[in-house]
């Protein structure tokens, strides 16, 4: 907004993505803008891997395979430590020019020790690279799949798939344009993708002059030039390997006085003391493992021994050193330089999955337990400073940490999101493995603590497996309370994803838990998203019959912000049933409530306004309508609630006394509902084509 000659006048200015909204004095009503910004192109590759060298063969056989036009299509399978990922990434970073719409990548975990990542998980990873806001993420495979294919008919991209463990698990992440590429890395070969246009390629150990330039490369100076003989032997030893390769010249760097012929002794003799304790054909890997392994410090070693519990792919540095009581600021740093640990990007670090497994078998199991704890409970430590941040008003059941959690990030609001989408993954993960080591307790906490970011980035699939996880936690515990929690957040999910049959039932199994359990304000939150749901069914006199229930159970339990809640849901059905001037009073105690909370709910507020608007609306009011709907869609804007805003759209399309104005309002509803999968984009795109027969 700028002042010209003592008038206000409203410009727009820069990259908006949504909805602005005038200021200052407005004449002829609310005006909304949009300007569309496209979502960012993916560009998930991994950094490009540093010393590559050789595979001349294996890069021409890639260019060959998409000469023709057509998808380039590639299987690069081989043992492991022999250079696969590499080979993709080096190609991919080369070849990336010629695919403009990105890159997308997912490790698929196919051998790690743990459960490799489903095509469900992949398929939401790369929706959401593709601009797909979590909560449109479709929670059923085949609607995954639909979509995707959608998204990528018309893309050229290039699409990596690394440590692929069957041919099931890729089949689904296979983009729909023939100008795509994929490849695929893994220990197999996967015929079975033969038949979808693959092309298998073997990649087998570093030849001896590559191997050489990979050592020469990684150490530097002239140490592999003055010692070629033993340096040749150090190739032999390794197997050609490039994981192998880079572990023992990552000792060599460490240890600059150290001459070449030194760690060849020493890695023949580890040979040859593993040759009598074992046949496995991994030799050369397990020598270079175990010897930089008992050069570690003793922190370090532990470290490294540890971190092979981590529950997730990758990690940071505040739930590394949690295994640790008291760890030396460079420690991590000693794993990295020692090619133990790679950092993937800043401050994000992961194993290759020989490393982990090597380092899962140097810890006894119960090292390996104790160390699981530590990093689970430092993730529901952490997840509960963004959870406090974000819903500080929500009740919790409390939890017994075994040792007080250290390094715990501080947060702001949006911080607070962003750290909780960023570490979803190692939660989600965190749970599952808090289940299988018979902790339900700690299970159901991390189940719960996610609410915040299920609740603003909705993530229905998870959502359903972390609900599902955490009602079988509790029954674990034997907790009916944390039970009848989850089963009412899993019987919200339902009713969202459109099947209200199977949301009763678990709403009202929600109801019998807490009832039964004496939890009267468990029992009262299920009655009133079970009020809720009759109300989504066409049957407002069970709604109302419910709602004016529990008004008088939350005067009751004194229980202000929830009294608020159901007062709002209450004066917009006594609106719809006819009843304007009680649904009003309704919504005046709603907004006395909330203004009154010591710990603020800007959220609910507007809520509040919105169905105010709505209820003015309904009586015949259009100028009241459209002052408080115009105020409540800056509120939304502000707060960045989409949902929101749509609903202050509509209200604002209904008052609207011009045809062209309403149609513009239902339009940015559509555009918003639309972007967030709401089933109730169609119903306002009717009332659109209703008012411009040029959107039919």
């Amino acid at each position: 907004m700028a002042t010209e000659g003592g008038e206000q006048r409203n410009e727009l200015t820069g990259s908006v993505s949504g909805g602005a909204v005038q200021a200052g004095t407005v004449h002829g009503g609310v005006h909304i803008h949009a300007v569309a910004t496209p979502p960012p192109l993916p560009r998930q590759l991994p950094a490009e891997p540093a010393h590559f060298t050789g595979r001349a063969a294996e890069l021409s056989a890639l260019d060959a395979a998409g000469a023709r036009g057509g998808r380039t299509f590639a299987v690069l399978s081989g043992p492991g430590g022999v250079g696969k990922t590499a080979l993709a990434l080096h190609w991919a970073h080369r070849r990336r020019d010629r695919f403009p719409d990105g890159q997308l990548y997912v490790d698929l975990a196919g051998f790690s020790g743990g459960e490799p990542v489903t095509p469900a998980e992949a398929l939401g990873l790369f929706l959401r690279g593709l601009g797909v806001p979590p909560e449109r993420v479709p929670a059923e495979p085949a609607e995954q799949v639909a979509l995707y294919r959608t998204l990528t008919a018309d893309r050229q991209l290039l699409v990596l798939l690394d440590n692929a463990l069957s041919a099931a698990q890729v089949r689904p992440l296979l983009p729909a344009a023939r100008g795509s590429a994929v490849l695929v890395t893994s220990r197999g070969r996967l015929t079975g993708l033969v038949a979808e246009g693959a092309r298998l390629l073997d990649v087998g150990p570093l030849a001896v002059a590559s191997a050489m330039r990979l050592l020469d490369l990684a150490v530097g100076g002239r140490r592999m030039t003055t010692e070629r003989v033993p340096a040749r032997r150090l190739v032999a030893l390794c197997g050609g390997l490039p994981i192998a390769l880079r572990v023992a010249a990552a000792r060599l760097v460490t240890r600059p006085r150290w001459s070449v012929e030194r760690v060849v002794a020493e890695l023949d003799d580890e040979r040859g003391r593993l040759a009598v304790l074992s046949t496995s054909p991994e030799l050369s890997v397990r020598s270079t493992f175990d010897l930089s392994y008992r050069a570690l410090r003793p922190a370090a070693a532990a470290l490294y021994r540890r971190l092979a519990a981590h529950p997730g792919q990758d990690f940071g540095p505040r739930v590394a050193l949690a295994v640790l009581d008291d760890a030396p600021p460079d420690v991590l740093d000693e794993l990295v330089e020692g090619s133990l640990v790679e950092e993937v990007r800043e401050d994000r670090f992961r194993f290759h999955d020989l490393v982990r497994l090597h380092a899962r078998d140097q810890a006894e199991p119960a090292e390996r337990t104790r160390a699981s704890r530590r990093m689970l409970e430092w993730y529901l430590a952490a997840a509960r400073v963004a959870d406090l941040v974000v819903t500080p008003y929500r009740d919790r059941l409390p939890y017994e940490f075994s040792a007080p959690p250290t390094r715990l990030p501080a947060v702001d609001r949006t911080g607070a999101l962003d750290w909780l989408e960023a570490e979803r993954a190692n939660l989600i993960a965190a749970g599952r493995l808090a289940l299988e080591h018979g902790w339900p307790d700690l299970a159901w906490q991390l189940a719960d603590v996610m609410w915040p970011l299920l609740l603003h980035h909705k993530h229905y699939r998870d959502r359903w497996e972390i609900n599902q996880r955490g009602v079988e936690a509790a029954r674990r515990w034997g907790q009916p309370v944390a039970e009848a929690v989850m089963l009412r957040r899993h019987g919200m999910a339902l009713a969202t994803a459109g099947r209200p049959d199977e949301a009763e039932h678990h709403l009202a199994a929600s109801l019998a838990v807490a009832t039964a359990a004496g939890d009267r304000r468990g029992a009262a939150d299920a009655r009133e998203r079970l009020a809720l749901l009759h109300l989504e069914r066409g049957r407002p006199a069970e709604a109302l019959a419910g709602l004016e229930e529990l008004v008088r159970t939350n005067r009751e339990l004194g229980a202000d912000r929830n009294l608020g809640l159901t007062l709002t849901h209450l004066g917009d059905v006594l609106g719809r049933v006819g009843r304007v001037p009680d649904g009003l009073a309704a919504l005046r105690e709603a907004a006395a409530l909330f203004d009154g909370l010591v710990e603020p709910d800007p959220y609910n507020r507007a809520r509040v306004a919105v169905a105010e608007a709505r209820l003015h609306q309904r009586a015949g009011h259009p100028a009241e309508a459209t002052r408080v709907g115009a105020a409540v869609l800056a509120d939304m804007v502000a707060l960045g609630s989409d949902r929101g805003a749509a609903e202050a759209h509509e209200v604002l399309a209904e008052a609207a006394d011009d045809p062209a104005r309403a149609a513009e309002h239902w339009r940015r509803a559509l555009a918003l509902l639309t972007a967030l999968g709401s089933r109730r984009a169609e119903e306002v795109a009717a009332r659109l084509r209703g008012i411009e027969p040029s959107a039919r």
